[in-house]
């Protein structure tokens, strides 16, 4: 299940590849526009900042900018950084202990199969391509 942290850092990286311009986005700006609350936003960027996603700069003029192109991002990478091991199951975690059962464990390959297809679907998806989806409404993600 992606949480919160995941939805909203995506919403965050979607609203700043959408109004890029070159400029660093003060961060009260998407706060508004995608109506999360700064506090919130401000313990998510640490992982996106320390993951090379964005940029930032402090002072007047400063804010927060991607560090590329909306089609060099793809969705996995920014749920991994806010969400970490996004794995189903413990056994196939990162850097997680062999299960002792994985010698005989029946049910292990469906999930090694579920991780690839949710990682293979997010992986094909960027920024750029979710950019271009419309909504009948006015803005929020």
């Amino acid at each position: 299940m992606i949480s919160t942290k995941g939805r909203y850092s995506l919403r965050i990286m979607l609203d700043l590849a959408e109004h890029r311009n070159g400029s660093y986005i003060p961060m009260k700006d998407v706060a508004k526009r995608q109506g999360i609350s700064l506090k919130y936003i401000e313990r998510l960027l640490p992982a996106l900042k320390e993951g090379k996603l964005i940029d930032s700069l402090h002072g007047k003029g400063g804010g927060y900018k991607l560090t590329r192109e909306p089609e060099q991002y793809t969705i996995w990478e920014i749920l991994l950084l806010s969400e970490g091991d996004l794995a189903p199951v413990e056994c196939l975690k990162e850097h997680s202990e062999q299960c002792s059962r994985s010698g005989y464990c029946k049910t292990l390959s469906v999930w090694q199969g579920y991780y690839k297809l949710i990682k293979e679907y997010f992986s094909g998806i960027t920024l750029a391509d979710i950019m271009g989806n419309k909504v009948e409404y006015d803005y929020i993600i």
